[in-house]
């Protein structure tokens, strides 16, 4: 496949999603008007045996790169992901066996191919493992790419900053995470790496290594994260992601969870759509439209890429049966004495704790994301404020309540007769 110069693609890439490109934009811009056909590529730790809808975000910019005909790389990290990636991490993260990591990573590929065109017959991606050639390293192969980095350059991680004032241990695997990272663009001669912004650290190292050991420059294109309202990254470790696993009916009903504030966003990053249409989606809910017709359209967006757009219009359907108000277009916010048609899940306890609530009724797997919802505000029973995440919820047999969780989640529930 010829390199195109197509100047909307390029400048898609140099934009949409763009936390920061370094050593600058003009730089990225340069190669890619060159018409020389570079090398890109994307990390992806397996680390749990779902990818998830943040990923997404490094993947559109991959397929950008793919169309205009470069060389791009899915590198599953097999070895890394047995390291343990300390970014953004106030712990250390639990020590994956080889076996789990297989096991995690069997189905990456085919999840990814609901964003990358991966076997295209003109220019597919290439699929790669960093166990290659992390795995026969040797201890002086590792002391030798250790001398190029100083602990110093390591504590300034804002993230192991934050455990020496906690006394939190940092462990020395996770000072290597970056060294690894970085031998990956050695290993592949890389030209641009993709990454979040969170990966902005482990990226540079490799920008640095591939200088020392290539003499050549490697451009960093930095992606925004998609954060909940507290700053709270929405990933894998942090239980509040949506995967690419997920059902259209779960994709479309956490989309739906998001708060206002994440709906710009979460157009930019999260779909197909153009600057110029993000745009104006924040000029619609700067001039007071309902946010719930914004976040309707978005979540069939985000449904329809990851799925199918039968499946979104499906769970469109499904969601307007289940969590909207019959004949209404007001949002779904409960009133006494309202027509509601919310599913029914049974509840076999008289005595629960709210956090198990939640995840029994499906609103979270996690109980860590539940037990968040709840220090947030943002869960009721029967318009009741629940603050207190270890407080148990009691019901007497029979008794039908609302559960809300966010501002348009709802689940009735009830106590069956013994």
């Amino acid at each position: 496949m010829d390199v195109l110069k197509d100047e909307k693609i390029i400048n898609r890439i140099l934009t949409k999603g763009v936390e920061q490109i370094l050593p600058s934009p003009d730089a990225l811009r340069t190669l890619l008007m060159s018409g020389k056909r570079i090398n890109v590529y994307q990390g992806f730790d397996p680390t749990a045996p779902t990818l998830h809808i943040g990923h997404t975000v490094g993947m559109r910019k991959l397929e950008d790169f793919r169309k205009l005909g470069h060389q791009v790389s899915f590198v599953i990290g097999d070895f890394t992901a047995r390291i343990g990636d300390p970014s953004d991490k106030t712990s250390s993260r639990v020590k994956l066996t080889k076996e789990q990591v297989e096991s995690n990573m069997k189905t990456y590929v085919d999840q990814a191919s609901h964003i990358l065109d991966i076997f295209n017959k003109e220019n597919p991606v290439k699929i790669v493992y960093n166990g290659k050639w992390l795995e026969p390293l040797t201890f002086g192969d590792i002391i030798e790419l250790a001398s190029l980095f100083t602990v110093q350059q390591m504590l300034k991680r804002s993230m192991f900053q934050k455990r020496l004032e906690e006394d939190k241990p940092i462990y020395l695997n996770e000072f290597l995470y970056p060294l690894m990272q970085g031998y990956d663009s050695v290993m592949m001669d890389i030209d641009v790496e993709v990454g979040g912004n969170d990966q902005l650290f482990n990226m540079l190292a490799g920008r640095d290594l591939i200088l020392n050991k290539l003499h050549k420059e490697k451009i960093v294109l930095a992606g925004k994260l998609l954060s909940t309202e507290d700053g709270t990254k929405m990933g894998k470790s942090e239980g509040n992601m949506i995967t690419l696993n997920d059902s259209a009916n779960d994709i479309y009903g956490k989309v739906m969870a998001f708060t206002d504030n994440q709906i710009v966003i979460g157009f930019e990053i999260l779909t197909s759509y153009e600057m110029e249409q993000v745009k104006e989606i924040s000029d619609r809910l700067t001039n007071g439209e309902n946010p719930i017709i914004l976040k309707k359209l978005l979540a069939y967006e985000v449904t329809k890429d990851i799925k199918s757009e039968e499946e979104a219009q499906k769970a469109q359907q499904y969601f307007e049966n289940a969590f909207q108000r019959k004949g209404s277009s007001e949002r779904g916010i409960y009133t006494e004495g309202k027509d509601y048609d919310f599913p029914i899940k049974e509840i076999n306890k008289e005595n629960i704790n709210i956090v198990d609530l939640i995840v029994e009724c499906g609103i979270t797997d996690s109980k860590t994301h539940a037990r968040r919802l709840v220090e947030q505000g943002a869960v009721k029973i029967d318009e009741n404020k629940i603050s207190d995440w270890n407080q148990n919820i009691s019901f007497n047999i029979e008794d039908k309540h609302i559960l809300k969780c966010g501002r348009y989640v709802y689940q009735m529930i009830y106590i069956p007769k013994p």
